[in-house]
């Protein structure tokens, strides 16, 4: 698989935490898993780890978004929105083999696939503040 699609498999299972206990997200995450026939145990081990390394930073993603989101605090903001916001600020700040300009990028194309007729240009104002305060 492709890094984009890495990416969408991570975003799906990101959003299934605004739903579930976490409690059972581990057989969410199990079931998601047995659905994906064309991923390589390679990319499933992918998908995994930044699902996990993105999970346990969310505290302090949403900590930022609420800082930086002007109008916005993430309680209000669309599911869909929050997802690839948290994604995307997760591979800026602690993902070293993502450069910021491709998390941006990518964040917005999956705003434009999966959110509403605004969330791209909301995705990339919110992430554009960020990134320059990252500078």
């Amino acid at each position: 698989m492709i890094r984009t699609e890495l990416r969408e498999h991570i975003f799906k299972m990101l959003f299934q935490i605004e739903f579930n206990d976490p409690a059972d997200m581990p057989d969410h995450l199990k079931y998601y898993f047995e659905t994906l026939d064309d991923a390589a145990d390679r990319d499933k081990k992918y998908i995994r780890e930044k699902y996990e390394a993105v999970f346990r930073h969310v505290p302090e993603i949403d900590e930022l978004l609420n800082e930086n989101a002007k109008g916005w605090k993430t309680a209000r903001m669309n599911k869909v929105d929050l997802t690839i916001l948290r994604l995307a600020v997760y591979e800026m700040k602690w993902d070293e083999d993502i450069p910021n300009g491709v998390a941006i990028n990518e964040a917005v194309e999956l705003a434009k696939r999966f959110g509403g007729e605004s969330s791209s240009s909301f995705v990339n104002g919110i992430l554009g503040k960020l990134s320059k305060q990252e500078s």
